[in-house]
């Protein structure tokens, strides 16, 4: 789903988009919350209505990763960038982890 694309799901399902940007964070930038957005609205038909907030809490999962560098276990990484697969990320920080940065400190 393209930006173009989020933004005509968004014009065409308006009742959807409303609940669903109902959870942005207060401290998501747009970059932020328009990847999670569109992680959430390419997702959401796959959960029922109870499950809404288990999707809510993966597209966290998938934005903590690519924005900050938070790890989680394989399995659940697996999961989420599977969920988010398509989506496009521009400029996304690259992250180091502490061994890798201490390898290269100890050369």
């Amino acid at each position: 789903m393209a930006a173009t694309d989020v933004q005509e799901f968004i014009q065409q399902n308006r009742a959807l988009a409303d609940q669903v940007e109902n959870h942005r964070g207060i401290s998501e930038t747009n970059k932020q919350w328009d990847a999670r957005r569109e992680f959430v609205l390419r997702n959401i038909n796959e959960f029922e209505e109870a499950q809404i907030d288990q999707l809510l809490a993966l597209s966290m999962v998938w934005a903590n990763n690519v924005f900050m560098g938070c790890r989680y276990n394989n399995e659940l990484l697996d999961k989420v960038n599977e969920m988010a697969d398509g989506i496009v990320v521009e400029d996304a920080p690259v992250f180091k982890t502490r061994e890798e940065i201490m390898k290269k400190v100890g050369r």
